[in-house]
């Protein structure tokens, strides 16, 4: 890793320059009042993220400016009463386009930050929608706020959520709802707050909105999943049952319904692991981002905090116990699984216990049958050794030889069968001696492995 000197000397760490440059990758923005504001965060797969850096050039040639030859974290692009500002995010990617050509007045969601942009360029950005919203930013210095009923009747008359962030140096109207058009809607009054405060502002609620459409995404698999996981939880409880009470027990039946089980708990943690984990990170954004606002309570409305305590995290809940069952149900599977091996070890050392037995059995028999079969050849060897020395000598007498051939013949029996006694009984030491040494040096060799 190559390492920078500074002119004093110093050897710099090659990263701490980038490090430096994280912190500021992400600025809040400047907006002024009035404003129309449009945000989108458009969800995209690796090859997805490149094809949109590709369509990002087309806007710059459109508008006539030199577009950028690297893909940056974030980009802010100014083309007029248009600027752009584009973020690339782990799962997705952000755009916000903000519209200050525009004059104060009249429905403030007619024209929004998207009007300016070239006819196609919007429909063809790679991706999938997520999250797409507009938000008006008016003056409430030049002129006064709007009544209730004519703010009720920009928002098509759903049921609004009201807000006096940052002490209330503004207010936030908006219903957390798609409008006609598929768009959220965002309404500030900037009442006394600079440009850099207002684009603060601004920027908490584009992400409050963005982070929490993002956490609920995991919702639909936890609702998916909880009504199996409670009859895998049943079933599972079943068989625990069963192991307790009944002594006839098909281990081997036991165990592939166990495998099913833990193969679809597993497949759930696979599909499912992510997902909630992004859900338990986007939330806790959530609730930083409302910490920030500061709110102050609009009389007869629930505050943007309010509305999202009361919504969003019970959904959080859901998946965080959803998740907390899975990886329970997992554990007391593999503990069940865990007593079942048990059951099978033991019945099958109580078999190889009882084939020992049998075999130890078979061995004192195979030995007394070669004890006989030993006395069979000492009498079968000592005749036919006796036969030969009865040859031998009928030999030396024919060839003239004096010997009283009886009694040597009489003498030598007793003498061969010793003998040929002997000499079994000390081939069968040696083989025992030999299979003793064997069996010493395999304990050994276990040990030594232990």
């Amino acid at each position: 890793m190559e390492q920078i000197v500074n002119p004093h000397g110093l050897k710099m760490h090659p990263m701490r320059e980038r490090l430096y440059s994280e912190l500021h990758s992400r600025p809040f923005q400047v907006i002024p009042s009035p404003a129309r504001i449009t945000h989108l965060a458009v969800m995209c797969n690796p090859e997805e993220s490149k094809q949109q850096f590709a369509h990002l050039q087309e806007l710059f040639k459109h508008f006539g400016v030199e577009p950028p030859e690297v893909d940056e974290l974030c980009y802010h692009a100014d083309f007029g009463n248009l600027r752009m500002r584009r973020e690339k995010h782990m799962e997705f990617t952000t755009y916000t386009f903000i519209n200050t050509g525009i004059e104060q007045g009249g429905n403030p969601f007619e024209v929004t930050g998207l009007t300016p942009l070239p006819e196609g360029w919007l429909a063809d950005i790679p991706g999938t929608v997520m999250s797409a919203f507009h938000v008006s930013v008016e003056d409430a210095r030049q002129t006064h706020e709007l009544n209730l009923p004519l703010v009720k009747r920009f928002f098509e008359g759903m049921r609004l959520v009201g807000s006096s962030p940052q002490n209330g140096d503004a207010r936030v109207w908006t219903t957390f709802q798609m409008h006609s058009d598929g768009f959220g809607r965002f309404l500030i009054y900037n009442k006394q707050m600079s440009d850099s405060q207002l684009g603060r502002l601004t920027q908490r609620i584009m992400e409050i909105e963005t982070y929490r459409l993002m956490a609920l995404l995991s919702l639909p698999t936890a609702r998916e999943i909880n009504p199996t996981l409670g009859d895998m939880d049943q079933k599972l409880a079943d068989i625990t049952d069963h192991l307790a009470h009944s002594g006839d027990i098909d281990e081997q039946e036991l165990l592939f319904r166990l495998t099913d089980m833990a193969s679809w708990v597993e497949d759930c943690r696979a599909r499912a692991t992510f997902r909630f984990s992004a859900t338990y990170a986007y939330h806790d954004l959530v609730i930083k981002r409302l910490e920030e606002l500061r709110e102050d309570e609009v009389s007869g409305h629930l505050t943007i905090t309010e509305f999202m305590t009361r919504r969003l995290t019970p959904a959080v809940k859901t998946c965080r116990a959803t998740s907390n069952r899975l990886e329970d149900l997992s554990r007391r599977i593999d503990r069940v699984a865990e007593m079942m091996r048990t059951r099978v070890e033991l019945s099958i050392q109580s078999q190889n216990q009882e084939l020992l037995a049998s075999m130890d059995q078979r061995s004192k028999v195979q030995l007394m049958m070669q004890h006989t079969v030993e006395g069979l050849s000492v009498a079968a060897i000592s005749y036919y050794t006796i036969g030969l020395i009865k040859y031998l000598l009928d030999a030396v007498y024919n060839s003239g030889v004096d010997l009283n051939k009886d009694l040597i013949l009489g003498i030598s029996v007793p003498v061969v069968i010793g003998a040929v006694a002997l000499t079994t009984r000390k081939i069968h030491r040696h083989f025992l001696k030999m299979a003793t040494e064997e069996v010493e040096r395999m304990d050994e060799s276990k040990k030594s492995k232990k």
